[in-house]
């Protein structure tokens, strides 16, 4: 079979490599893989910008979609369809990157019935995140009514799936994005106005003008602080990353005086459970559109190359890998 693999010797070392399926580790379902992505986690691993891998050799790749080649897991047969994301794989077992792959069962969910192996991997992670963080203002009690929602690192793949799902939602959304040549692409997703990122990236006062009901945010940092203090009252912001940065210079007031809520969504352990509900709300919500827009296709020889360009800000929307 054919994978990226990651070495550590002096160095890192990403190449791809004809390597013996025996090699796969334990598990109990082996997955022909048609499909895989490049997420930012795994352009930190593969390009070595982030401590993401700490056992070598490893097969990156965070995300897969594909066929059940064989199975000891009743739940699943020969030749379903399936998809995976999240539970450690491309971190700590071998991951999508590669022809084939042998998990655990608990860790697939079998692929919904009206959604391709490809469009399942143009949603992945991002999307299955972008999902969750949608779920959050809902559950605070963010409805369309409400007002403004924003959505920060809107250009990546969590924000291009959270405008869509937002837009289809009947919300009003303002995408924050760093990239100024992006503004067309996330108008199209249904975004109601774009604005730099640069204006939200300063110090702020602990209470500003009241202006957004809902954030999703995947930067963190003084972005983040300065849309806390920007909170309508009885607010909800979903915080699913830190591109920007880990910490978040902020003060209590906007919790305490506006009634602001600041939920922490994570998609790696969701339970397996859950997580086929999830997929169908996906699969219903995204228009056929959303798939050709956001959507960019590479093959496995290529996935080097576009991790050094996803770290350095150069890409748009989703990457989707072709493995077979």
């Amino acid at each position: 079979m054919k994978a990226l693999l990651l070495e550590q010797h002096e160095t890192l070392s990403a190449s791809i490599q004809n390597i013996d399926v025996s090699q796969l580790p334990s598990g109990n379902v082996i997955v022909d893989i048609h499909w895989s992505t490049l997420n930012y986690k795994d352009a930190l691993a593969i390009t070595g910008k982030g401590k993401i891998i700490r056992q070598f050799p490893m097969v990156p790749g965070i995300d897969f979609s594909g066929v059940v080649h064989h199975s000891e897991d009743p739940r699943f047969h020969v030749g379903q369809h399936v998809l995976l994301t999240g539970w450690g794989v491309g971190e700590t077992h071998w991951g999508g990157l590669a022809e084939q792959a042998r998990v655990s069962g608990e860790w697939l969910t079998p692929l919904p019935l009206a959604l391709s192996t490809r469009q399942a991997m143009i949603i992945g992670t991002a999307g299955f995140t972008a999902m969750l963080c949608v779920m959050a203002l809902e559950q605070g009690g963010v409805t369309p009514e409400s007002g403004e929602i924003a959505v920060t690192g809107a250009s990546g793949g969590v924000g291009s799936t959270a405008i869509t799902l937002l837009s289809q939602l009947g919300y009003s959304v303002t995408a924050i994005s760093s990239k100024p040549d992006s503004q067309d692409y996330l108008i199209s997703l249904g975004a109601k106005a774009v604005l730099s990122a640069s204006d939200f990236n300063q110090p702020s006062r602990p209470l500003e003008k009241q202006r957004w009901a809902g954030v999703i945010d995947t930067v963190g940092g003084t972005i983040l602080a300065t849309l806390l203090a920007q909170m309508r009252y009885n607010g909800t912001v979903a915080a699913c990353g830190m591109a920007s940065d880990s910490q978040l210079p902020t003060s209590v007031m906007p919790f305490i005086l506006r009634n602001v809520r600041l939920q922490g969504v994570e998609s790696v352990t969701v339970p397996a459970l859950k997580r086929p509900a999830i997929w169908q709300r996906l699969q219903a919500l995204l228009p056929d559109s959303f798939y050709q827009q956001a959507a960019n296709e590479i093959t496995l020889e290529q996935v080097i190359e576009h991790a050094n360009k996803l770290i350095n800000n150069q890409i748009t929307g989703r990457t989707v890998v072709k493995v077979r």
